[in-house]
């Protein structure tokens, strides 16, 4: 029997066991627990309560987050930046909420922007679960060895000053779709290991000299020096051109390469190309020049902004192995602009140059900006019109709509 027939049966059964004698109201009890399943004296005491109970105050402290405008706007900064997790998305709260308002034409009431900035990483798990999407992809690996030179390229066999800016990590993600045969595009991807800061080109094919110049154009854009280059043992890395260039220069840069087969020798790179390449231009097959002019206007203009100034990661700064299992214990999310600036190695010039820049950046058109420009790009490498899933309808236009 249901809750709801428990209650309609007992609503009937009240009225005639009070107007009833004892031998009658003894036969009403049995038939009440056979019927309901319920002991002979919290029967008693049932059919014996009034009819109009108060309803029974909830324990616990009150839900404070249940305002729909709340929700909506963590949503809103949920699409935004991608469905990064909630601990993230709690640090860039800050950063993205002054802007919200021009970017949606709407008006945020003082108790609303005071909860969202002191809403905890698990409340907003808890609040945009239902808005979460999955991707499990695997892409192509295209990497051949520089066998030739790699007896003049040291390995990295101790890890590297990770607090230090200008250690830099390289590699090449494949825009293949689902075959490695013939020409299609690379994206040249380059992550600084202590702060996080990302630069990318767009090159042809995976030739040496087209690799080169893009990680020349990358060097030229970075907001540090590079004092170390540690890349895979693919040709277009293991070369003489970057020997020459790393090494013989008036303060050489620590030119070394990971081991053979072992891809967590970078696996800060190999993290970036998924979350930073994957997630935003998916699988797809660009094998047509024009894209590669498009892509390196992406890459050198919002992209660079977007992931820099406004998109946060965070750190491990701990490994405890407890009983076999390893507990990793990470730093509060920050941005690569951010722990740029709380850096002592790099000068206050450079930090006042990117502080004018933040100041004169806005998080949602950059968005918006960046999903105009990917959607591009992927109709021309889909003819068929077929849009990217991870680009999960990042676009402002269709919310402004």
């Amino acid at each position: 029997m249901s809750s709801k027939a428990k209650k309609e049966y007992l609503l009937a059964i009240k009225q005639r066991y009070r107007g009833t004698s004892k031998k009658e109201r003894s036969a009403l009890l049995n038939e009440v627990c056979l019927m309901c399943g319920f002991n002979r004296k919290y029967a008693i005491r049932v059919l014996n309560a009034p009819d109009n109970l108060p309803a029974k105050k909830k324990s616990g402290r009150p839900k404070r987050y249940v305002d729909p405008l709340l929700v909506d706007v963590l949503i809103r900064l949920l699409k935004a930046s991608n469905l990064i997790c909630s601990k993230r998305l709690k640090q860039i709260i800050p950063l993205w909420l002054p802007h919200l308002e021009a970017a949606y034409h709407i008006t945020l009431p003082h108790e609303i922007k005071q909860q969202i900035l002191s809403i905890s990483a698990a409340t907003i798990d808890r609040l945009v679960a239902s808005s979460r999407r999955k991707w499990k992809k695997i892409g192509f690996c295209t990497t051949k060895p520089g066998s030739l030179i790699k007896k003049h390229v040291p390995v990295k066999t101790d890890q590297w000053n990770e607090r230090k800016p200008g250690f830099i990590e390289a590699d090449t993600v494949a825009h293949c779709g689902n075959s490695v045969s013939g020409q299609f595009a690379y994206s040249v991807n380059t992550v600084d290991i202590a702060t996080g800061w990302i630069e990318t080109r767009a090159v042809w094919g995976k030739g040496q000299q087209g690799v080169f110049s893009a990680i020349e154009s990358i060097e030229s854009a970075l907001p540090m020096p590079i004092v170390g280059f540690d890349a895979d043992n693919g040709g277009e890395f293991l070369n003489w051109h970057f020997l020459k260039y790393f090494t013989h220069r008036k303060r050489p840069v620590a030119y070394t390469r990971s081991r053979s087969y072992q891809k967590n020798d970078n696996a800060h790179i190999e993290g970036k190309n998924y979350t930073h390449i994957r997630q935003y231009l998916g699988y797809s097959r660009f094998e047509s020049p024009k894209i590669v002019p498009l892509l390196n206007d992406l890459y050198t203009n919002e992209w660079s902004l977007f992931f820099n100034f406004f998109i946060p990661s965070s750190k491990i700064i701990a490994k405890d192995r407890i009983d076999g299992k390893i507990f990793k214990r990470h730093d509060i999310p920050q941005t690569p602009f951010q722990r740029l600036c709380n850096s002592p190695d790099i000068s206050a010039k450079v930090v006042a140059r990117l502080k004018r820049s933040l100041d004169s950046l806005n998080p949602f058109l950059l968005q918006e900006l960046l999903a105009d420009k990917i959607k591009r790009i992927l109709q021309l490498a889909t003819p068929e019109g077929l849009i990217a899933p991870s680009l999960i309808n990042i676009s402002t236009k269709k919310e402004k709509k």
